[in-house]
């Protein structure tokens, strides 16, 4: 008797460690399930423009041609006014607002509304671009320094030109240093995963060689 007592209770443990491993099974497929569920369908991979050497970097790296490629495009379209600077700037801000933070959004309202009231803005035609020679690559460090994980700091050497009825009223050279930071929230509306920050200090005039400002 205690022989067959026995035994209906090694296969009652037995049915137990079974009924044990089931849901044990059944949580792993859950968590699983859940991790699947929550990971992303679309991966930004930041691949720097020159490869002929090869790159090794982790996935959420961004190479900093590309966060100086990035800060230069904006920046220039924003100060791109082909027209009328009136109804190109505000255009150029609402057009470009996914590739800029909240803050410097607001900072270039309130920039627009500035220049407005003072009469820089009515019939102007603006454009900036890269001096021959100031670029990305010929001082890498200089251009681009990465403050954190983040965000970073691009300084970009510019021409910037205006004119008003086609006349030139304005010729410079300055010095913008750009605050870019990761802006990874919509990527149907903004691939580079990137934003402006707008200023990370104020642009100072310089001068190039030749004396020319």
């Amino acid at each position: 008797m205690n022989r067959f007592r026995n035994k209906v209770d090694a296969q009652h443990a037995h049915i137990f460690s079974l009924r044990l491993a089931v849901v044990i099974l059944a949580l792993v497929c859950a968590g699983l399930w859940y991790g699947w569920r929550s990971a992303p369908t679309d991966l930004t991979v930041h691949v720097p423009p020159d490869l002929r050497s090869g790159s090794t970097r982790k996935w959420w790296d961004v190479p900093p041609e590309n966060v100086y490629a990035f800060a230069l495009y904006i920046f220039g379209q924003l100060n791109r006014w082909p027209s009328d600077g009136e109804q190109d700037y505000r255009r150029a801000i609402y057009g470009l607002q996914s590739y800029l933070t909240p803050a410097c959004k607001a900072f270039l309202d309130g920039d627009y509304e500035y220049r407005k009231a003072a009469g820089e803005l009515r019939q102007r035609v603006r454009g900036v671009y890269e001096i021959l020679g100031r670029g990305y690559s010929e001082d890498p460090e200089l251009r681009v320094k990465q403050l954190d994980r983040d965000s970073w700091l691009v300084k970009l050497d510019l021409n910037a030109d205006e004119y008003y009825a086609a006349e030139p009223v304005k010729r410079v050279v300055v010095r913008y240093p750009l605050r870019v930071v990761r802006f990874d929230l919509d990527p149907e509306r903004n691939k580079w995963g990137l934003a402006l920050d707008c200023y990370q200090g104020t642009p100072q005039k310089i001068s190039l060689p030749g004396g020319e400002p």
